[in-house]
């Protein structure tokens, strides 16, 4: 079995650990929270044997085999190295960090150690994303042309809401937008150049942000993402014979290969019914530690820091830039 350790009890956790129970794998041992009471509560709810209220008191656990960090990315840096300098495997949820410079610090920092590191992309893992990536180079669309994809939720302006709070890593780039962005990299891989442009919240945070991708002076990606603007949340493929199409682009619900003679196929979501569609996430961090992998070849550590430089160039173009960013102090 592999003996998870939850570092944070938010609802992300909570949805986390239900699948964690699914898995026959898997079983949560320790959670540690800010709160000790609240850390007791979270564990008993959950089956796990121990409560901490400190963090390093859960990462020092000898019986816990893997930290997932499920804090918020301003903590994702400090909370990571935290459980690699103990030794501990890690999944860190996404973004990995605020930025590309301090996931590059701590991934380094797991494979220095010797210890897997993954962050918590759990739509790469998708059986209808990875199905739709096989479709595609199987030419089952013809020719690549182009990615549309957008996550909008519609919530209205609140300042002490976290995803408008620049202060705890608010924004709508690095919680929507990189679902987006990671879909396209996966399918066109890194643009050769991009265009940015969207709209602040009066916190400074980015509330809309529109992304063009570009390659060889066309552009072939076009991605959007808003906190304040809701949105169906699909995600197109375009190809020259068939188009593919998913509905809720996070976590895909469903998938249809649109071709141009007009006929369909319709894909079923293999995980529905079943978990919140963590599972495959969870499937991966257990088939890595049990091989001793020290990063997962479906979410590489060169990707993840890709990925994370082309939202960092976007928030640049827009202006964002968070306190423990250049010169701040750092998150703790």
């Amino acid at each position: 079995m592999i003996r998870w350790g939850i570092l944070g009890a938010g609802g992300i956790a909570g949805s986390v650990c239900d699948d964690i129970a699914l898995s026959e794998g898997s079983t949560v041992t320790a959670v540690a929270a800010r709160d000790a009471g609240r850390a007791s509560a979270f564990a008993e709810r959950y089956g796990a044997a121990r409560g901490y209220g400190a963090y390093a008191d859960l990462v020092a656990d000898d019986e816990v085999d893997v930290v997932y960090v499920a804090t918020t990315h301003p903590h994702h840096r400090e909370h990571a190295l935290l459980a690699i300098e103990a030794g501990k495997a890690v999944l860190i949820e996404k973004p990995v960090c605020l930025n590309a410079a301090d996931a590059r610090e701590v991934l380094d920092a797991a494979r220095a150690a010797g210890v897997f590191a993954m962050e918590a992309m759990w739509m790469r893992l998708n059986p209808l994303v990875r199905k739709a990536a096989e479709l595609v180079a199987e030419g089952a669309i013809g020719e690549l042309r182009g990615v549309r994809a957008e996550f909008g939720l519609g919530l209205p302006y609140d300042p002490s809401h976290r995803l408008y709070d620049l202060g705890n890593g608010g924004g709508a780039l690095l919680d929507l937008g990189i679902y987006p962005a990671t879909l396209a990299y996966l399918l066109l891989g890194r643009p050769d150049s991009v265009h940015t442009s969207g709209e602040l919240a009066p916190t400074g945070a980015d509330d809309t942000a529109a992304m063009e991708w570009i390659y060889d002076g066309v552009p072939r990606a076009h991605l959007w993402s808003s906190v304040s603007t809701a949105a169906p949340n699909q995600a197109a493929i375009l190809g020259t014979t068939a188009s593919i199409t998913l509905e809720n682009v996070c976590r895909p619900s469903a998938m249809t290969l649109h071709s141009t003679d007009g006929t369909r196929t319709d894909f079923p979501d293999p995980l529905a019914g079943r978990g919140h569609g963590y599972g495959p996430e969870i499937a991966e961090v257990e088939r890595c530690l049990t091989e001793s992998l020290l990063e997962s070849p479906l979410v590489p550590h060169a990707e993840t820091l890709e990925i994370l430089e082309l939202l960092d160039a976007a928030r640049a173009s827009l202006g964002v830039v968070y306190p423990s960013e250049n010169g701040g102090t750092k998150a703790s």
